[in-house]
């Protein structure tokens, strides 16, 4: 707020500039005194030069202020016991103001320290840096990830690991990026992921570094005991009766601990060996069926990618699903949200999943006499292309969301349970995924995010 007694001095100046302007007309028009004119003019000149020079003083002191401010000199003091009652209350002013600016300062000194601290104590690793590769701040978990005592440009990543430098630079904003980068502590799995703002026109990203290779072991570890626990059920249930079935055979031709001789076998004898032959050899193909089934599991083909627009392959998956068993009785529709959308990727293999999990829907709305299937494809909240197979079925039991990728895993008596595992690998090997939501009796969701 401007002092008062500055709006004083300045309307008492003006005033009298006033009135002995009108007194000198006064005198010029009417009296014709020059010698009384002369006089008041002079006195309008001084006064005239006084206000102009009160106006500079008091400008030289804001200004002197405001340059104190601009170059960050918060701690000057402008004395406020001086006989001027003008210079007084406007530097009471600026000291008030320059004790704010004081107190802000603290305040957001305080606050830098404390998000410091903050990300000095995070696991993960934060790096920050602009447009031009400069680091603004790099946190100690990211040093001692990228094994590096100073970070202050990304041009540094380049002579650790010239794959992560690239991945670092290509890194979208809300992209994850997964990378492995070999350390003194031996080989491990970053996870990346990039946010960024606009500061003064120039564009400050966020980079989280996060080492997973733990949590990815411990995934594969029970990924693996999943995958055997499945292949032991199913291999016992194949051996069992064959090794019980083979017992029971062999004493048909032992008696007495020694074998029977040939004029001792029956032919009800023969007839049952032949029988419990059979089975054993049906046991064995099924045995060798399964044996295969996991050899295709394990021997997805690598993926040749070409562009291509989403409507063409949505009216090819069409067209296949016509051919499915009983596809007739459900109405297979369709909601393209863009059709110009395309992707990168496999066009075969993509129709294969399409077709598997259009299948799937089609089996589980078995007896659904309301069955709907819907494919819906556009770009998720990720703003990548995404393509969502949703059926109306009686969906899949909370328990078993977690197992459904799981090789061999089904819940259906005609099942093989490898259909959405390899489904998942096809996905993983074009670096998308498959996820699925379900809300029983009310519809069941399969995504394919490229």
């Amino acid at each position: 707020m401007i002092s008062k007694y500055l709006y004083v001095n300045i309307i008492v100046r003006v005033l009298l500039v006033v009135a002995l302007s009108s007194i000198l007309g006064y005198f010029i028009f009417i009296s014709f005194s020059l010698r009384i004119s002369i006089v008041v003019l002079l006195a309008i000149i001084i006064i005239t030069i006084n206000l102009i020079s009160f106006l500079n003083t008091t400008n030289r002191k804001i200004k002197f202020f405001f340059d104190s401010v601009r170059n960050d000199d918060s701690n000057l003091s402008f004395p406020i016991d001086t006989k001027d009652r003008t210079s007084s209350e406007l530097y009471e002013s600026m000291n008030k103001v320059n004790k704010q600016i004081q107190q802000l300062k603290i305040e957001n000194r305080q606050k830098e320290q404390y998000f410091q601290i903050l990300l000095e104590h995070l696991a993960t690793g934060i790096i920050t840096y602009n447009d031009k590769g400069f680091v603004l701040h790099a946190n100690s978990s990211a040093r001692r990830l990228l094994s590096i005592d100073v970070l202050t440009h990304l041009q540094q990543i380049e002579r650790i690991d010239l794959k992560l430098f690239q991945t670092i630079n290509n890194i979208k904003p809300f992209e994850r990026r997964l990378i492995a980068l070999k350390s003194e502590q031996g080989e491990i799995q970053l996870s990346l992921k990039a946010t960024s703002f606009k500061t003064n026109n120039n564009e400050t990203v966020i980079l989280s570094i996060q080492d997973i290779k733990n949590e990815l072991d411990e995934k594969e570890l029970e990924s693996w005991m999943k995958l055997i626990r499945v292949l032991m059920h199913e291999i016992m249930n194949s051996i069992t009766p064959i090794t019980s079935l083979s017992e029971s055979l062999s004493h048909i031709f032992i008696a007495d601990g020694q074998p029977v001789l040939p004029e001792q076998v029956t032919s009800k004898a023969i007839a049952t060996t032949l029988q419990g032959l059979n089975v054993i050899r049906d046991q064995g193909n099924g045995l060798m069926s399964f044996v295969e089934s996991y050899r295709k599991l394990t021997r997805v083909p690598e993926p040749e990618k070409k562009i291509f627009k989403v409507s063409d392959l949505i009216t090819r998956v069409q067209i296949l699903y016509t051919s499915l068993e009983k596809s007739a009785r459900i109405e297979l529709s369709v909601s393209l949200k863009n059709s110009d959308l395309e992707i990168l990727a496999d066009q075969n293999q993509i129709s294969q999943v399409l077709l598997n999990l259009l299948k799937n829907a089609l089996e589980a709305n078995e007896n659904n006499t309301k069955g709907k299937i819907l494919i819906v494809a556009g770009v998720g909240t990720n703003k990548h292309p995404e393509i969502c197979v949703i059926d109306n079925g009686p969906g899949i039991a909370e328990e078993n969301l977690d197992e459904i990728f799981v090789p061999f895993f089904t819940t259906r008596q005609k099942g093989s349970g490898i259909g959405l595992s390899i489904s998942k690998q096809i996905m993983k090997a074009h670096g998308g995924n498959l996820k699925v939501r379900s809300v029983p009796h009310k519809e069941t969701v399969f995504c394919l995010s490229f």
